[in-house]
Order: C-alpha cells, then structure tokens, then sequence
C-alpha cells in the first residue's frame, strides 16, 4: 500500500521564501522612510515653543527677535530630544532645528530644518525655508 505525501516540497517552500523576499524589498525602503519622517516630525514639535516666543516677541516690539533669549525660550541645546540636538532662533526670527545623535538616521544627521516668521496683519505665518538641508521627501506635509 502506498503512502501519501505529507507536508510541502522543497519547490512550494522556495516560493514562499521568494515571495517573502520580494515583500521584503519592497516594505523596508519604504518603512525606512517613515521612520526619517518621524523623526523629523520631532523636529517640527520641538520648534513649537520656539514658534510661540518668536511670535509673542513680534506681539509686544513689532519686530522678529535674534536668538532664544530674546524670544524668552531656553538655551538652543537646552531644547532637544532623541533624534535633535539643538532648536536655535536666529536673525529675522529663523527657527533652526538641528538633527544629531547615536539614534538619528544617517540620511537626516547633521541636517537642519528651518521654520521663516512671515508677518500678517494680527497673525504671524511659518514657511519651511528653501535653506534646510533635509531633503525633500523628508519633510512633514506642510514643508512640501
């Protein structure tokens, strides 16, 4: 009497593997750049105070301030987190966001991103500056 085959051939289990392995290729590349996204998204909350004392300076002089102590916000190291080093505000109100550290993605590391104050009538507008070095596919949705 004959046997009957149980389980799966060497041919059926190298399918499964390929397939796996086209699924694979496809899903890290773009799971890759999710996570620089994110972590340029900690940038873009970390600019947030930054934002909020820049404006309040225009408020109350009518002019943009020149660094974090005249925006009345801690030292540019002082604000920071696992993927930026430093949030600085410069001349004209510039707020620079400066990714660094053992955990930030290499394509993103030493980069900047810029935020610009532009002046409306009772409001203040922020536009991601031509200036910052990260790349466009990187930036948050409201930079592109």
């Amino acid at each position: 009497m004959k046997t009957m085959q149980k389980g799966f051939t060497l041919i059926e289990l190298m399918i499964v593997v390929a397939i796996i392995a086209i699924l694979a290729a496809i899903a890290i590349p773009a799971y890759q750049n999710y996570l620089i996204r994110a972590q340029v998204a900690e940038g873009m909350s970390l600019m947030g105070a930054a934002k909020t004392g820049v404006a309040e300076y225009y408020g109350n002089y009518g002019g943009f301030p020149g660094s974090n102590l005249s925006a009345g916000i801690a030292t540019d190291t002082s604000i920071s987190g696992n993927y930026v080093s430093k949030v600085a505000v410069s001349t004209g109100g510039l707020i620079t966001a400066t990714f660094n550290g053992p955990k930030v993605n290499t394509n993103i590391a030493g980069k900047t991103l810029i935020l610009s104050p532009i002046a409306n009538v009772g409001s203040i507008n922020w536009t991601c500056s031509t200036t910052s070095s990260i790349s466009q596919q990187y930036l948050p949705a409201t930079c592109r």
